[in-house]
């Protein structure tokens, strides 16, 4: 082997070498995830939840956040949602129940703070509402369809092997049976208790008192007060400065927004497998889901 070969062996080992460390800096920074670095820093904190819930991970990650700041005393929740899916209403819930038995956690309705909006507010320490705002709706909606007349139309067959009578209930290619349907009611039914239980519980109010309300219906900020859903009519700004008394904060209090969710680049690549994968699993069960809107 001539001495030309060897050094030219030798460059390019050493330029793969570099490159291979620049990819792995890359993907460091790159798998960073979200900023948990924590700051002394005084003043009210800021989380948004905004449009339908169909996920409760980023909501989730803010709350935590504000959790290990110790600086922040108080936080506000800006909710301005129709509602949406049940699971992370729930958990959304939960870590606000969790947040308010530690810090003082004020939420602040938009023009609408409905169904699973409203499911979310329930326990935290304060509720402002606009008087014109769109809340309450406790209730759950199951939406299904039936194509079967359509496929026969068209001619197409479709066959379904299964391992017991409920496994494709709400399927969009058979007849509903009256066995499906009152199957389906009693989760329904459940779940609705279950929101009736969280908002009562939420709110300390005696079950049987959300129960005459929870029957769908939406009120007004003003008739929501009235039934003591919520506890003041006011604005952002002023469940802003209510988190700040709460907090112990004299004069206007600084908000502050929660830092920037790092740019996975690998995450958005599985997610959208996975969003793909929902999909086919969304159809393939006619879009049957629990929702709370």
């Amino acid at each position: 082997m001539t001495k030309k070969i060897l050094i030219l062996i030798a460059v390019i080992v050493l330029v793969l070498t570099v490159l291979f460390a620049i990819s792995v800096m890359i993907a460091k920074t790159l798998i960073g995830g979200a900023d948990t670095s924590l700051s002394s820093k005084e003043g009210v904190g800021m989380v948004e939840v905004k449009g339908m819930i169909l996920d409760s991970k980023e909501t989730i990650r803010q709350l935590r956040y504000y959790l290990k700041q110790d600086g922040i005393k108080a936080l506000v929740l800006r909710v301005d949602s129709p509602g949406g899916v049940v699971a992370p209403s729930q958990e959304i819930y939960e870590e606000v129940k969790k947040f308010a038995a530690k810090k003082k956690i004020i939420v602040s309705m938009g023009s609408l703070a409905a169904s699973g909006g409203y499911y979310i507010s329930a326990p935290a320490t304060m509720i402002y509402a606009n008087p014109g705002t769109i809340t309450a709706s406790i209730g759950v909606i199951l939406k299904l369809s039936n194509i079967e007349a359509l496929m026969d139309k068209i001619g197409i067959k479709s066959y379904t092997l299964k391992t017991g009578k409920y496994k494709d209930s709400g399927s969009p290619l058979r007849e509903f049976s009256a066995e499906d349907r009152a199957m389906l009611q009693s989760v329904i039914d459940n779940t609705h208790e279950q929101f009736i239980r969280a908002v009562a519980e939420g709110r300390k109010l005696p079950i049987e008192e959300i129960r005459k309300i929870a029957d769908g219906r939406i009120l007004s900020g003003e008739q929501a007060k009235g039934f003591k859903l919520v506890d003041r009519l006011g604005t952002l700004q002023d469940a802003i400065e209510e988190a700040g008394k709460q907090a112990g904060i004299k004069g206007e209090p600084e908000v502050i927004l929660p830092p920037k969710k790092k740019i996975n680049y690998f995450d958005i690549l599985a997610d959208g497998m996975e969003d793909k994968f929902e999909g086919t699993l969304k159809s393939a069960l006619g879009g049957m889901r629990l929702v709370y809107e």
